[in-house]
């Protein structure tokens, strides 16, 4: 092994490099990282056993231990018991150093991997106009912290084996009387819990779909299931979102010629643009969706965000249909807290089965301690008033947003009433736009990653909670005159 690194033109002892500011245990990682990534290293070799290595580099081997686990973490190493450990084969290894070649690329390709990254990247909410959720300040930290600590004081029993598979009772038949305000009639039967929405769906998708599919989704909408239902092979084709719901007459249109197996919709609140859909409209759906033989799944993430129809229309296709055709999916991520990762759905009764059955091969049960938590938030009543509380502070940030937002020259697909999103037309292509802004430190979500193909798009999604800066919106104003745009006014 030493001939080998020393041929790699340094020797072992300039793993160590002196007046790093990296400790020991990065040095060690990142030189045979470089040496695996540039094949000095073959797969197969034997590394040097860990006493070896901390006796020839005078390192403790607590120091060699935590490097050979990270490098083992990070899928160059494979430890083989009794023997030691190995360079692994080139596939995990190559994947990694590929995507860190494209993280680090000066200009990476916009697309749902490129936002979700930078949404993990812990910038101030100030900062991210593009991000999906509220700002921390704006929940309820010691609603979750009350019900933690009364779940402490319990007997611990119940919180150390595994959850039931349809989800903790209790909850679900809270849930149950939820759903009931919506006029959806369901028993706790016909419900299971998942972690979040995002599980609800691809649970669904897992059992509806087939390669070869299609799946009609609106357009815009929400862009992580794109890529899912890619890699499950089906074929997904957005139906034009229009402001009153989706386009009838091309969804009719899309449903006879391509007889697809599912639609994902948002009837309330749809993400991005916070619109409704019609009771007609509704009506019209389930037609459709009768005559074509489809199922539609109903996304309501967002709805508990909705002051009820004395605003705006509040109709849920679901409460239509019954969960006869209809799969309902909600969750609590947007409104009480992203880490719960507490999700439902509710659908016919057999379906419920089914669903339960795949769950449980996927990933046997759901976390019943945010189950839990959930539970005590929604039946003590806390719940309905920090509903409220974030809906008044919604609606008070609302029109300051949309007054700056015109000012910079953007146009609102609509003037929406509810909700934490603003659609709004640049009138460029906001790939560049969201590009440079990436670059000054504001993240931003471009039209594009919203629309299936994910073509150049001139829109843009604001999260009202996030975009009054007057910082970002100084750059933002700059940034739109120099991609061809210029803004009417300077921003307040």
């Amino acid at each position: 092994m030493v001939n080998q690194l020393t041929s790699a033109g340094a020797s072992p002892q300039a793993i160590f490099a002196g007046g790093s500011d990296r400790t020991l245990v990065e040095q060690i990682v990142g030189w045979y990282a470089a040496r695996i990534d540039e094949r000095v290293l073959r797969p197969g070799t034997r590394m040097p056993s860990i006493r070896r290595f901390a006796d020839e580099h005078r390192v403790s081997r607590f120091t060699v231990v935590e490097a050979y686990d990270r490098l083992v973490a990070r899928g160059y190493l494979e430890s083989r018991r009794g023997s030691g450990f190995f360079v692994r084969e080139r596939q995990v290894a190559d994947a990694l150093a590929a995507a860190r070649s494209w993280a680090d690329s000066p200009s990476p390709r916009i697309d749902v991997v490129w936002l979700l990254r930078n949404m993990f990247k812990r910038l101030p909410p100030r900062d991210m106009p593009g991000g999906g959720t509220l700002p921390a300040q704006w929940l309820d930290d010691e609603l979750i912290s009350a019900s933690l600590r009364a779940l402490g004081r319990q007997s611990s029993a119940a919180l150390l084996d595994y959850g039931h598979p349809q989800g903790y009772l209790p909850l679900r038949q809270q849930l149950q009387l939820k759903l009931a305000e919506f006029e959806i009639a369901v028993s706790a039967e016909q419900i299971l819990t998942t972690a979040g929405v995002t599980q609800a769906l691809d649970l669904v998708a897992q059992l509806l779909l087939r390669p070869g599919d299609t799946v009609l989704v609106d357009e815009p909408a929400w862009f992580l299931m794109f890529g899912r239902f890619a890699l499950l092979g089906a074929r997904v084709i957005g139906v034009p979102r229009l402001v009153d719901g989706p386009d009838m007459e091309r969804l009719r249109e899309l449903a006879a010629a391509h007889r697809p197996k599912m639609m994902v919709m948002t009837s309330v609140l749809h993400n991005p643009t916070c619109t409704g859909i019609t009771s007609a409209k509704a009506y019209q759906l389930l037609r459709i969706a009768e005559e074509f033989d489809f199922t539609v799944v109903e996304d309501d993430i967002y709805g508990d965000l909705h002051p009820g129809p004395s605003l705006q229309p509040c109709i849920r296709v679901a409460a239509l249909d019954q969960l006869r055709r209809v799969i309902y999916l909600g969750g609590f991520s947007k409104t009480l807290a992203a880490s719960l990762r507490v999700g439902f759905i509710a659908c016919e009764g057999e379906l419920a089965r089914r669903l339960t059955d795949l769950k449980m091969l996927i990933g046997l049960t759901s976390a019943e301690l945010g189950e839990r938590v959930v539970y005590r938030v929604l039946s003590e009543g806390h719940y309905r008033r920090h509903q409220q509380r974030l809906r008044e502070r919604l609606a008070e940030t609302r029109d300051p947003v949309l007054r700056a937002l015109e000012r910079l020259g953007l146009v609102p697909f609509a003037a929406p009433q509810a909700g934490m999103f603003v659609w709004a037309d640049a009138g460029v292509d906001t790939n560049p736009v969201a590009r440079t802004m990436l670059d000054a430190g504001f993240l931003l979500a471009p039209g594009s990653l919203f629309l299936p193909d994910q073509r150049p798009s001139s829109w843009l999604r604001f999260n009202v909670a996030s975009t009054l800066n007057a910082r970002m919106l100084d750059r933002l104003a700059r940034t739109l005159d120099g991609a061809g745009r210029g803004a009417s006014s300077a921003p307040a």
